[in-house]
């Protein structure tokens, strides 16, 4: 059965946002691994969108860009949304009964299934769904923007702290 990860950048009040703070190349490769490892990947439409940059080739990446771009474009990708997008290769629509939907793919698979986006994880974090969550906390104050945890805060748990490249810390917590 596969195991459902929340895992995201986070400044230390609490906010995710891709443009205003990226990773250092050591903790980007450090995503380039866990890509690899990833039985796939279930995105909230918003999140996808910008990850669908990984789709095409850019002339301009390093090897490391390239690295990433590869191991997201072989894993699998479900997208949850209701105004039904465009998907891009290797990519589906979850519609219907969400739950439904979502057990089937942890019965499916195995291994980690990433999710992305703050309301994709609230609504499977009120489901119950969510195996883990980690958050990976920069030294970072923003001030504003869409919170890491889109609703309120579940009872978590934590089973532990690593330091991930230089002044970055993932924290994996459990529900609990």
């Amino acid at each position: 059965m596969a195991k459902l990860v929340f895992g995201m950048n986070q400044s230390l009040d609490g906010y995710v946002d891709h443009m205003a703070f990226a990773p250092s190349a050591e903790l980007f490769r450090h995503f380039i691994q866990e890509a690899e490892k990833q039985t796939g990947s279930l995105y909230g439409r918003r999140i996808y969108e910008i990850m669908r940059y990984w789709d095409n080739e850019h002339p301009e990446w390093d090897a490391d860009e390239r690295a990433f771009a590869d191991a997201w474009r072989k894993q699998p990708k479900w997208v949850v949304s209701h105004s039904r997008p465009p998907v891009g290769p290797n990519a589906s629509l979850l519609d219907g009964d969400l739950e439904r939907a979502i057990r089937k793919l942890r019965a499916d698979y195995d291994g980690e299934i990433e999710v992305a986006g703050p309301n994709l994880a609230q609504s499977l974090t009120e489901l119950r769904l969510i195996d883990e969550y980690r958050i990976y906390l920069h030294p970072v104050v923003l001030g504003q923007g869409t919170p890491y945890f889109a609703g309120p805060l579940p009872a978590l748990r934590l089973v532990t702290h690593d330091r991930i490249a230089g002044d970055v810390i993932r924290l994996t917590y459990v529900p609990g």
